[in-house]
C-alpha cells in the first residue's frame, strides 16, 4: 500500500488567520494526512489546532522552494497556498517556482480560500 502524500499548507502574513480558520473547518480531514508547511504557518497550525506538521524554512528563507522540491519528488498530494496578492513579496521568484512545480507535476494548487475548499473536497473523495 502506498504511503499517503503530504498536504502542503502555506499562508502569507495577512492570510494566516484565514489559514487557521480553514484548517479549523477541515481539521478532521487534515488529521488524516501528513502535513507540511512553511515555518510560521506550521507553528501557528500546531499551536492553534495541535496538528502534526512537518515544518520547513519560512517562505522568504527558502521554505516555498523546499515544498516545491517535495512536489517535484512526488511527495505532495495538494498545496493550499493562501497568498496575499495585494502585497509585494520579496521572494516572489520562489513563489512562482512552487506554483510552476505544481503545474508541471499536475498537483492541485489552491491560492485562495474558495479554491482551497474544492481541493479539500477532492482529497476527501479519494
Amino acid at each position: 500500500m502506498e504511503a499517503l502524500k503530504f498536504v502542503a499548507l502555506v499562508a502569507h502574513d495577512h492570510c494566516k488567520e484565514n489559514m487557521i480558520a480553514f484548517a479549523t473547518t477541515h481539521a478532521a480531514l487534515l488529521k488524516r494526512h501528513p502535513l507540511v508547511a512553511t515555518r510560521t504557518t506550521g507553528a501557528l497550525l500546531i499551536k492553534a489546532l495541535n496538528l502534526d506538521v512537518l515544518t520547513m524554512l519560512s517562505g522568504p528563507m527558502g521554505g516555498d522552494l523546499q515544498i516545491g522540491a517535495m512536489v517535484a519528488e512526488g511527495k505532495i498530494a495538494a498545496v493550499i497556498f493562501l497568498r496575499d496578492v495585494m502585497t509585494a513579496q520579496p521572494h516572489e521568484p520562489d513563489i512562482s517556482a512552487l506554483m510552476r512545480a505544481c503545474d508541471v507535476h499536475n498537483i492541485p494548487l489552491a491560492t485562495n480560500v474558495a479554491t482551497a475548499h474544492y481541493v479539500i473536497a477532492g482529497l476527501a473523495a479519494v
